[in-house]
């Protein structure tokens, strides 16, 4: 599964680069995230409760931070286990352009799942995960952009 999309966002982009490796404001921003937690300065390790159709687990996973050009991009990647339910595992590269005041956020997601919520079908984990991916873009773009308004 491949997604990309882009957020325009109302703060310069050394403060929209500093956001993205900020694990509060990351843990604010990820639908479902119930503790996210640095454990070096590139990996990070997680709790996500998503659902998706009929099914609703509990993943825990790692987080790494790889391909780093601060504050130009980076590639965040990610597996998580969730029990029954199967495995998530997949990345984001994520590249900011400085548009002066607003800084333009553009993503590609690659990701794939196994077990249980592989069996959903392809339609439904597609339409999931965009509105997951969309949900966290967005939110972090309200967070960021009301930050940089104070």
């Amino acid at each position: 599964m491949e997604m990309k999309g882009e957020e325009t966002i109302a703060a310069p982009r050394q403060k929209v680069w500093e956001a993205l490796n900020d694990p509060d404001i990351l843990r604010q921003c990820i639908p479902g995230c119930q503790s996210l937690e640095m454990t070096s300065p590139t990996d990070m390790t997680a709790v996500v409760k998503v659902k998706i159709g009929p099914v609703s687990a509990s993943f825990q996973g790692d987080v790494t931070l790889e391909n780093i050009v601060a504050p130009e991009s980076y590639t965040i990647a990610g597996e998580g286990k969730g029990g029954i339910a199967g495995f998530g595992k997949g990345g984001a590269d994520v590249t900011l352009t400085d548009l002066g005041e607003t800084t333009l956020l553009a993503y590609e997601v690659k990701a794939q799942v196994g077990g249980k919520i592989a069996q959903l079908g392809s339609r439904l984990i597609d339409s999931s995960a965009k509105k997951l991916a969309g949900q966290f873009f967005t939110r972090f773009n309200e967070v960021v952009s009301a930050g940089s308004a104070g």
